[in-house]
């Protein structure tokens, strides 16, 4: 049984039919991207994926689950976090701070024993503090954890939405544009931290992505949308070669080259 499954999901906004009759299956263990050109629906599906937007029809099972008709604070405590198309830290927080934000979906103490600074509060706490800075070192940001998050560089600020995304211990983990901003190098750097997280903080990665060579050298799978319907599924090596994706990518640069080069 897969992890994810989105049957026949579709999404009108007035005039503008953004999705249409869209299905996929996500494996548990799998690194799968969602591409295609702008406008082509890739950020509302991830909004309907988790309860931004309901989907005027379909139907999305998490876990044999039903995530219709719950609220974003649910899924994400039914096991999915995500990161935003445009960041969304808190600029005059620091790097820590940002972290332990991402953590409550995840804390147990009741208000009573917060305001009465219970053991159990104070335990909790330390624990908080333990696991922020363990995300902290894993995505790169060791020694900043006391910075501002406006202080950090566009991609540091990338590699910590991560961070907080993974601080809410989900089990899929769902990335808008994650490399945007980035180099080459801290590209490679961020593809090598995905296989990392893959199997042992997280059970699978959904990733909205515009490198191509991030999607080519990460993708167990890539999914292709164009005007909201789903053209094109496969591996790196057939969707590159799908003459319907070639097709959907002109005029957006020689995708085709910058996926070999």
């Amino acid at each position: 049984m897969a992890l994810l499954e989105l049957r026949e999901i579709s999404k009108r906004f007035g005039g503008l039919q953004a999705l249409h009759r869209v299905s996929m299956d996500l494996e548990e263990g799998m690194i799968a991207s969602l591409i295609g050109p702008n406008g082509a629906g890739k950020t509302t599906l991830f909004n309907t994926l988790t309860g931004l937007y309901r989907p005027d029809s379909g139907e999305i099972r998490f876990q044999e689950r039903s995530l219709l008709g719950m609220s974003p604070d649910r899924i994400t405590g039914a096991g999915i976090s995500r990161t935003f198309q445009n960041i969304r830290l808190f600029a005059h927080m620091t790097v820590l701070e940002n972290v332990l934000v991402g953590m409550h979906a995840r804390l147990h103490s009741g208000l009573g024993e917060i305001l009465l600074a219970s053991k159990r509060f104070h335990d909790s706490e330390i624990e908080g503090r333990r696991k922020a800075m363990a995300l902290i070192e894993l995505t790169g940001l060791r020694g900043r954890e006391l910075e501002w998050a406006q202080q950090l560089s566009y991609g540091e600020q990338r590699r910590l939405e991560i961070a907080r995304a993974l601080a809410a211990e989900p089990q899929l983990l769902l990335l808008d544009e994650p490399s945007a901003g980035m180099n080459g190098s801290e590209a490679q750097s961020l593809m090598a931290l995905f296989k990392e997280l893959i199997g042992k903080y997280v059970k699978a990665i959904l990733l909205i992505e515009h490198n191509m060579r991030v999607v080519m050298g990460i993708s167990d799978r890539v999914h292709v949308l164009d005007y909201g319907e789903k053209i094109a599924e496969g591996d790196p090596d057939q969707v590159r070669q799908d003459p319907r994706v070639i097709e959907a990518y002109l005029g957006q640069g020689s995708w085709v080259e910058r996926a070999q080069s």
